[in-house]
């Protein structure tokens, strides 16, 4: 199985980032993760970011500033043609673990069985939620 790099601009970062490195271990995903600033370690981040055509990348916006978020969400959204960058929500770290692990399943059965398996079970979680909601009306 391919591995996964979770790559953030801060150890401020990490609180959200660390929910993508548990959901990619709960589907049973190998990944790396590591700080790297385009601003303080230019030549590590261009090493590390350099596209492979066959992996993709996904860009997980943080909350902050004086846009609270909105500003990281349209620079991720507006990558230049030729360097996709799929994009969950703000602070979607666990989507974006979702979404990696349902690139890698198109060519790994074990891996997409593993993401059904999640979804049946956030099925029975809401069919129970949605039970115990009608039992208290």
């Amino acid at each position: 199985m391919k591995k996964v790099a979770v790559i953030m601009g801060s150890d401020s970062d990490w609180p959200v980032v660390k929910g993508a490195c548990e959901q990619l271990e709960a589907f049973g995903i190998p990944f790396e993760a590591h700080i790297l600033s385009a601003h303080r370690t230019p030549a590590a981040a261009a090493q590390m970011s350099t596209p492979k055509p066959t992996l993709p990348v996904i860009g997980i916006p943080m909350k902050g500033g004086v846009m609270d978020g909105l500003d990281a969400l349209l620079a991720t959204v507006q990558m230049p043609s030729g360097i996709p960058v799929a994009t969950v929500a703000i602070i979607g770290a666990k989507n974006a673990a979702v979404l990696a692990a349902q690139i890698l399943a198109v060519s790994d059965d074990a891996l997409a069985a593993r993401l059904d398996q999640a979804r049946e079970e956030m099925a029975r979680q809401i069919a129970s939620k949605e039970q115990k909601l009608q039992a208290g009306l």
